[in-house]
């Protein structure tokens, strides 16, 4: 197969995929940008590799980082991982900020976020903060839950959910070799003992001053509840409840209290 020269890579403009050998490839976009891809097939699995865009990548570059992507997949490693490794693998604080600026947008207020720094602060930071991701372990994670485990059992399944978002998070930016272990993780804890009995019933005469605070909430669970206050409908009726069996008063005309 004839090899891509210098002045061919420098005059390509026609959009498609052309060839230089054992893997490597320029890519035309549409719009005239160029970029290299190093495309690896081992064990019938295929994966392509960004090396990077033509007008800052020369064509030896190229040639000489396909070699090094092909070399590592023979070894059994990871091109993305070793590449991150070389870039600089974040601390679990760092890769922390960069999951909540990743997320930022699709929450809807910011008490969430809120919540996700200081249950990390006060829980994880402690003990895993400064910690490179590829360098937390299960028993990390693990020691760090034991201590809230059965004291505050909520807050240790939110932590353990929100490390696990982080390192997973890690684990598909390549800074990680594998997933997060939080199944196991949870099967070395021991069983959390479950709540028995009601929750303590709220004084009526507080409730006038809850509603207000309740509606600063953005959350259907919030509008389920308040549903529940004015009709003094059963919480199971509630979350059961359908449109049909719901009749909305009107200005004029008989009407149902809703059920």
């Amino acid at each position: 197969m004839k090899r891509l020269s210098v002045s061919a890579v420098k005059s390509a403009s026609r959009p498609g995929r052309f060839s230089d050998g054992d893997g490597l490839y320029l890519v035309v976009q549409p719009g005239g940008s160029k970029s290299w891809v190093c495309r690896v097939q081992k064990a019938g699995n295929r994966r392509d590799f960004g090396i990077g865009s033509a007008a800052k990548v020369s064509l030896g570059e190229a040639r000489e980082r396909a070699r090094e992507i092909r070399s590592q997949v023979e070894m059994g490693l990871d091109p993305l991982f070793e590449r991150r490794k070389a870039q600089g693998i974040p601390t679990f604080r760092e890769a922390t900020a960069k999951v909540l600026a990743a997320h930022r947008k699709s929450w809807k207020n910011e008490k969430h976020e809120a919540q996700w720094q200081q249950s990390l602060r006060d829980y994880a930071f402690p003990h895993i903060g400064n910690v490179r991701v590829n360098e937390i372990t299960g028993p990390m994670i693990r020691n760090l839950l034991s201590e809230i485990w059965l004291s505050k059992p909520e807050t240790a399944r939110r932590v353990r959910q929100r490390v696990g978002a982080v390192l997973n998070w890690a684990y598909s930016s390549g800074y990680r070799d594998s997933e997060a272990p939080m199944q196991a993780i949870t099967k070395g804890l021991p069983r959390q003992p479950k709540q028995d009995g009601h929750f303590a019933a709220m004084p009526f005469t507080k409730v006038p001053a809850f509603i207000p605070a309740l509606r600063e909430r953005e959350s259907f669970s919030r509008l389920a509840l308040e549903f529940a206050i004015l009709t003094a409908s059963r919480s199971g009726e509630v979350r059961g409840a359908t449109w049909d069996e719901t009749t909305l008063r009107t200005a004029c005309g008989p009407s149902r209290r809703a059920v």
